[in-house]
């Protein structure tokens, strides 16, 4: 099976729209396949990235490197109608980033924040560029380590003018020049929409997994968790993608038990939850969902450890004592360009290279917290 993209496990072309020039800075597993698909629609692209791999990795397939920011800017084209479109980790290395381009681009310009920031965030930025005469154009972004081949959805906020000289770039990224892609509203639209995207991914991912625990637990059926993945993708009604996922690992006999139970959250989660509370509307589902990914990142529950001492207390019972702490490591992100199936659960445990970012950068968590200290 081919393991990078060149290999042309699928080629894609524009259909129709002209090809355009664009800049992305962050050429991750997100950013940089980004890039090798609009290559593959005949875009001149640009990239950006800290890392000498990352920019070999898109020189490869056609794309522009760029080792600077200097020369990244330069190679952009004419002042008020370049676009650059920023992948980078949310937070404060997004807030660098915008901050960096502000001060290089022009009125007319357009910058792009496909991160999965803090739609809060979003507005502010966007009415501090607009003042300065610069587009601001926010893309929630969803599709994962199989946006190269099937394309991407994108929640996109921001001017209605600037959206449409982007129209040749999303219809490239998009599964289908027709699909997939729409602005939402202005700018934070995009990124809170794909914020409720992601909560409700949570709950969907959190049944799933509940519900095949408690089948495998009842073990006086010897239920096969295979078998009923794959029943389940053909004609039932909680047939989705993230089942197509789960019973293709299944299939393959996936070893879980190689795997710590830790289950990073990139923060919309939280954010989710938040607004629900500030609108008033009742999101049981998605709070408890998140709350389990709080529990799984704690390597030992104080409030568990607490009740367990209470019990005791009142009612002389036995407790268990903490021999050690478990020793966790870390599966290295996937590379831009990889054959998704280098994510599926059972290749999980011989990955040894990936990502070169920082590890809440790889899990996807920093976006945590709002970025209004970094300004």
């Amino acid at each position: 099976m081919p393991t990078r993209a060149g290999d042309c496990w699928k080629r894609y072309r524009t259909p129709g729209g002209e090809d355009m020039k664009i800049g992305m800075i962050g050429l991750g597993k997100m950013g940089g396949n980004m890039v090798l698909r609009l290559q593959q629609g005949n875009h001149h692209v640009v990239g950006y990235d800290r890392s000498e791999d990352a920019l070999r990795n898109i020189e490869a397939h056609g794309a522009q490197g760029a080792r600077s920011m200097d020369e990244f800017i330069a190679a952009l084209g004419e002042p008020g109608h370049r676009a650059v479109w920023v992948m980078v980790p949310a937070g404060k290395i997004t807030q660098a980033v915008i901050d960096d381009l502000a001060a290089r681009l022009s009125p007319g310009d357009i910058i792009i924040d496909g991160g999965n920031s803090n739609f809060h965030d979003t507005q502010r930025r966007g009415e501090a560029l607009a003042a300065q005469g610069l587009h601001f154009v926010d893309v929630g972004t969803s599709g994962g380590v199989w946006g190269l081949a099937e394309g991407y959805a994108m929640m996109i906020g921001g001017p209605e003018e600037a959206v449409e000289r982007l129209r040749p770039v999303f219809e490239t990224l998009a599964p289908a020049a027709d699909r997939g892609w729409g602005r939402m509203g202005p700018s934070g639209s995009g990124h809170y929409v794909k914020m409720v995207h992601n909560g409700i991914e949570y709950g969907m991912m959190q049944s799933y997994a509940e519900g095949f625990e408690l089948m495998k637990a009842h073990r006086d059926f010897d239920l096969d968790m295979a078998q009923i993945a794959e029943l389940w993708r053909h004609g039932s009604v909680v047939r989705s993608w993230l089942l197509d996922l789960t019973a293709e690992a299944l299939k393959n006999s996936a070893d879980f038990d190689a795997l710590s139970d830790y289950v990073a959250d990139s923060g919309e989660g939280r954010w989710t939850i938040i607004d629900s509370i500030e609108l008033g509307v009742p999101t049981p589902v998605i709070t408890l969902a998140t709350q389990m990914r709080f529990r799984s990142q704690q390597e030992v529950s104080y409030a568990g450890q607490m009740l367990s001492a209470m019990r005791r207390a009142f009612g002389g019972h036995a407790v268990k004592t903490l021999e050690s702490p478990k020793q966790e490591g870390m599966v290295p992100e996937v590379k831009a360009g990889d054959h998704p199936k280098v994510a599926a659960p059972e290749n999980i445990p011989a990955a040894t290279s990936g990502g070169t970012g920082s590890q809440a950068e790889q899990l996807g968590e920093t976006g945590n917290q709002r970025t209004q200290d970094s300004e």
